[in-house]
């Protein structure tokens, strides 16, 4: 699954570090963008230093947004980019970049652009863009270093990955800002725990002088690490430690925690962790809650692969799932759903909304059910308040893998197809779902098995 930690601090100066990511995100190209690097790509003969690219590129960033043009650039410098041929473009378009009169350096793209570089084997010019990176303010060499890192790790350059980390483990050593400590020690200890190498990373939290303790971000990032290697007994024993020292084992972490047995099929200890969540810790459910497990769940993810397997209710599901193991794990979900449903909807006369945003296409199927079942239960009561108009949010794709397919509202489009609902696409706006409140109750109220497809 897909782990972002971030994390927000402040310095002495009150300038908040940037975030640590524990995995690169894929950046998702603006149709300028996507109609550039066709273009390029659909040459007989693609040179990033030919004069016609050149031509194309100064085109482009002139002619273009600046957030159009650095997505592109972003886009390009992704390990996940869908233009790995047109790799070489990222140094000509950078330098042209650096030429518009809105630029300004970022450490972020000079590092992911130096890994780049690195990896084509292109030493000088990477070279080129550290020598630069070392002229700059600590703080900004610090963030420099540790995206370096991040980098080097996610294309396997693990020989780059030291150097750049001898590089951040000696502004630890010697910088007086306990900011600038702070930075380099996140970015050290997520770095080792992305090439999968926690155990160095905790006795680095172990091993750090006064003023400067590990804080619940590193411990995460720590059992996280363990629990991707499948490691349990040191994950578990890292979530023992946070409770010892006084952090609270929130939702993120119990989430990480879930996902970890999951990856690795133990429903067993889903349901185990998911009842200490409730019972326990009193740690509500989430968005991600959901997701992580529902992701975890082969049947379900594999109804929602399938739209024509798809069941239709909460009791069909459970039905469905009966003598499975992730069967338990999704009952033990439906508990704690109280508490997602308060996040994702809001319900007023006017209108009743349900934003399914932040959900992956097997949470989404989840929490629309269970919403479907509250609403039945709200609309057959003896309610004061009708509300004029249902809207489900479902978005119009455009953080999808192909921009402007929602995998989500094919979703939804089908079960309400097939339940017969009144729900339809919104004519002004493709991402939502509308209908009088009044028609959603009466079919709610009668719809009790879905017709034939």
């Amino acid at each position: 699954m897909m782990m972002v930690m971030r994390v927000g601090m402040m310095g002495g100066g009150g300038e908040r570090v940037s975030c640590v990511r524990i995995r690169m995100e894929s950046i998702t190209l603006s149709k300028e963008g996507e109609r550039f690097l066709r273009k390029i790509a659909l040459r007989r003969s693609f040179s990033a230093a030919s004069t016609s690219t050149q031509n194309l590129i100064r085109t482009f960033v002139v002619a273009s947004p600046k957030s159009v043009v650095l997505t592109t650039l972003s886009h390009l410098l992704s390990p996940s980019t869908s233009y790995p041929h047109l790799a070489t473009l990222a140094l000509p378009l950078y330098a042209r970049i650096t030429q518009a009169p809105w630029f300004t350096w970022s450490p972020a793209t000079a590092a992911q652009l130096a890994a780049l570089l690195h990896q084509l084997g292109q030493p000088t010019q990477a070279q080129s863009l550290i020598s630069e990176a070392t002229s700059k303010r600590t703080r900004h060499l610090v963030r420099f270093y540790g995206i370096l890192m991040e980098s080097h790790s996610k294309r396997g350059s693990l020989s780059a990955f030291h150097v750049a980390y001898a590089q951040l483990h000696h502004l630890l050593r010697t910088s007086s800002s306990l900011h600038v400590k702070r930075a380099a020690y996140q970015y050290i200890v997520t770095g080792f725990c992305a090439i999968d190498r926690p155990r160095q990373a905790e006795d680095l939290a172990h091993g750090l002088g006064p003023g400067l303790q590990p804080s619940p971000f590193e411990f995460k990032s720590i059992l996280y690490a363990y629990g991707r290697l499948g490691l349990f007994g040191d994950m578990v024993r890292v979530v023992e430690e946070m409770e010892r020292r006084g952090f609270a084992v929130d939702t993120v972490c119990c989430n990480m925690v879930v996902s970890a047995y999951g990856a690795h099929g133990d429903h067993a200890q889903m349901v185990g962790w998911l009842r200490r969540m409730r019972e326990y810790w009193g740690v509500p459910f989430s968005v991600r809650t959901y997701n992580c497990v529902a992701n975890c769940c082969p049947s379900v993810v594999r109804m929602t692969e399938n739209l024509d397997e798809l069941a239709l209710g909460v009791e069909e599901l459970k039905e469905a799932l009966e003598g499975l193991g992730e069967g338990v794990v999704i009952g033990e979900l439906l508990l704690g759903c109280g508490v997602v449903l308060a996040e994702v909807m809001v319900w007023g006369c006017e209108e009743v909304k349900l934003d399914l945003h932040g959900l992956h296409l097997a949470g989404a199927y989840l929490v629309v059910l269970i919403w479907l079942e509250e609403m039945r239960r709200r609309l057959s009561a003896d309610h004061d308040c009708l509300p004029a108009q249902v809207t489900v949010v479902c978005g119009m794709g455009k953080h999808s893998s192909v921009r402007g397919v929602s995998r989500v509202r094919v979703l939804l489009q089908k079960m309400m197809l097939r339940m017969g609902s009144p729900l339809k696409v919104d004519r002004n706006n493709n991402g939502c779902f509308i209908a009088k409140g009044k028609a959603v109750q009466n079919w709610l109220c009668q719809f009790r098995n879905p017709p034939t497809p």
